[in-house]
């Protein structure tokens, strides 16, 4: 299905009606704090937190780990073992790690592994 310039003005003038934005608004912070949550059960809580993000119309609820290692996608994917050999010789090494999967969960959504991350 294409979608064409007047489903999108639909789309915009339904999702910005104040009843509509309120209920988004609701379900938006309720799966934010289920996210906190789930993400205070685990030590990269102490790094990674849960964001919650208007657009112009949309709700977001995301997982941030700006103030860690920058892994927010291997905390929710998982990621494979690995090692990566930095410029000054120096060997970095990681182990493997599952998913946790905290939007997924906090969404009620099933958790779609397409495969760890790769570093």
């Amino acid at each position: 299905m294409e979608w064409d310039r007047s489903r999108q003005k639909l789309n915009k003038h339904i999702a910005t009606i104040d009843g509509v934005q309120e209920q988004l608004e609701e379900v938006a912070t309720e799966i934010s704090e289920r996210a906190e949550d789930l993400l205070a059960m685990h030590h990269f809580a102490e790094h990674a937190e849960i964001l919650l993000l208007h657009g112009d119309v949309d709700w977001y609820v995301a997982l941030s780990d700006d103030r860690g290692r920058k892994a927010a996608l291997s905390i929710e994917y998982g990621r494979k073992a690995g090692s990566k050999k930095r410029p000054d010789g120096t060997v970095v090494t990681w182990s493997d790690m599952d998913g946790l999967y905290i939007l997924a969960d906090a969404s009620r959504l099933p958790r779609k592994r397409k495969g760890k991350v790769v570093l």
